[in-house]
């Protein structure tokens, strides 16, 4: 089954359609089963959605956000997701602080604080968790969430949550595939031209890179047409 990538004109107009397809999953999921999780990564064009997500109908008083991967950094550093996050979404959306489930990357034992996340989306999300929309970016060195190439953290199999090594200057705490896997839904935005390599190689399922070993067939990829160009200047659809 073909990796379904559907193609916008901007940077913006893959944000307004992430927002409108996730507000659509919240509803959906609200009322089958009484709540939506949704596990957000970092990166710019997701703060740009979550600001539109913001302003949208959505049932706010069931959601619960999780993180896909945070940074190892104090309370309040701008390298942390949770700090964009908290300047995106929570300043203009009702959404209670306790609903925001962020990664203890401040704990001074990390590999008991990946731990205690995990159970800590057990708690919202299900044992096993089962998370209703993972948001992924693409780094153009082929990585995802925070499984970067070469980090044993990509063979991590009993753990849903687990540390990668550094990695531009921070260690990380990320989802592993595991949970990721069991999304029911996996929302890739993948913006800028020089993603264009990467992203053919995610549509080929590479599994040379990370991006390429994530679960497929749940998938949709939210794409600009600097990142979709295919060889001959073509767009893909």
């Amino acid at each position: 089954m073909a990796l379904n990538v559907e193609v916008f004109e901007d940077e913006a107009a893959v944000a307004a359609a992430a927002a409108a397809m996730i507000a659509a999953e919240a509803r959906s999921s609200v009322a089958a089963r009484g709540r939506f999780v949704m596990a957000v990564s970092g990166g710019r064009t997701p703060w740009i959605m979550l600001r539109a997500l913001a302003g949208m109908e959505m049932p706010w008083g069931a959601v619960h956000v999780v993180q896909v991967d945070e940074r190892v950094a104090p309370a309040g550093d701008p390298d942390r997701n949770l700090t964009r996050l908290a300047e995106a979404l929570l300043a203009h959306a009702p959404l209670r602080r306790d609903q925001v489930h962020a990664m203890p990357v401040e704990s001074p034992d990390l590999e008991d604080a990946a731990g205690r996340y995990a159970a800590e989306l057990r708690a919202v999300a299900g044992t096993p968790p089962v998370l209703d929309v993972v948001h992924l970016g693409l780094g153009a060195d082929g990585h995802t969430a925070s499984l970067v190439p070469g980090d044993p953290v990509l063979d991590v199999t009993d753990a849903d949550v687990a540390l990668a090594g550094p990695y531009l200057g921070r260690r990380r705490m990320t989802l592993t595939y595991a949970a990721i896997d069991r999304a029911r839904r996996v929302l890739w935005l993948v913006t800028g031209a020089e993603k264009a390599g990467v992203l053919g190689q995610l549509r080929a399922a590479d599994r040379s890179i990370p991006a390429g070993r994530v679960r497929q067939d749940r998938a949709v990829v939210l794409a600009d047409r600097s990142a979709a160009q295919l060889p001959g200047g073509s767009a893909s659809s």
